[in-house]
């Protein structure tokens, strides 16, 4: 039995009925190349956003959170750090929200249970800054800008700390973590603070770490000691978390440069990987190698 034949006219009206199901909507944030300062929908709190100068209409892109030090906010982070730079090189897209806890001329992070550079531990009553983050990133996958499979954290001291601690709680959200003068995994324990509780990190999946800092930084001291949020050694942390990943094979080091070297552990679950690029001579300032970083990172989705 032979079939009607359909009018091509009618089939094209048909098509136009059905949405591309794989088509993202159109960000609108910000035109390409440009920062923006935006409210993160309905949660009262607003955050500088760089959308990459090559953006194409339609297309989800990687998402970069960078997080300010203690008592600086988004536009000084991307000011320290060269990132917007980066973004544009590289196309992805660059949020840089401001810590919940006004501190002077600026905000801190609240890390439960540990202390900010006031000395105070954050209480119930500060913002809560996990939940906006979570928040940040749903309204930016939900703008059709953020592709939820390729969120990113990187930060500077205070921020790199915030970024950590994104590492322990929230791996549902990020893909990859690179704290900068800042990497910490989980609070220093209570015995004895040159080690990380281990019950205060627990990620629920493995968690790809790069991070960077300098071997003459006073502030957050590679070598450990410095303030309470700090204490335990840079090695301490990256051991931590090359058992949280499985890792079977380090630490490795070897040099990248005269004046840097690298740290691995590789050979963990699910592809995961751990790292840190140090800086011989560098003190407590941005470290990273931008274009390093983002190689890293991108390499690796949720």
């Amino acid at each position: 039995m032979r079939l009607p034949i359909v009018p091509a006219l009618l089939l094209v009206a048909l098509a136009a009925l059905i949405p591309a199901a794989s088509a993202a909507p159109r960000c609108t944030l910000a035109e390409p190349g440009i920062t923006k300062r935006v409210t993160v929908g309905d949660t009262g709190r607003a955050m500088l956003v760089h959308m990459p100068a090559d953006y194409r209409p339609g297309t989800r892109l990687p998402l970069l959170f960078a997080l300010h030090g203690s008592g600086g906010d988004g536009a000084a982070i991307l000011a320290q750090s060269g990132l917007v730079a980066t973004s544009d090189r590289h196309g992805f897209l660059l949020a840089a929200p401001d810590g919940g806890i006004p501190v002077e001329r600026g905000f801190v992070w609240n890390i439960p249970g540990v202390p900010t550079v006031t000395g105070k531990v954050p209480g119930p009553g500060d913002a809560d800054d996990i939940a906006f983050i979570r928040a940040a990133i749903g309204w930016l996958v939900a703008q059709g800008c953020a592709d939820p499979a390729r969120v990113y954290s990187t930060g500077l001291s205070g921020g790199g700390r915030m970024t950590s601690w994104l590492g322990c709680v929230a791996a549902d959200k990020f893909a990859a973590i690179a704290p900068v003068v800042g990497l910490r995994a989980g609070n220093p324990l209570a015995a004895d603070p040159q080690r990380p509780d281990p019950a205060t990190c627990r990620p629920a999946k493995p968690m790809p770490v790069i991070a960077f800092a300098g071997d003459r930084d006073g502030t957050n001291p590679i070598q450990g000691g410095g303030a309470g949020y700090w204490q335990y050694p840079m090695d301490a942390a990256l051991a931590r978390w090359s058992e949280l990943n499985d890792c079977r094979a380090g630490p490795l080091r070897r040099d990248l440069a005269a004046d840097r070297y690298e740290q691995l552990y590789t050979a963990c679950r699910a592809r995961s990987e751990v790292a840190a690029q140090v800086t011989r001579g560098a003190g407590h300032v941005w470290t990273a190698d931008n274009d390093a970083m983002w190689r890293f990172l991108s390499r690796h989705r949720r």
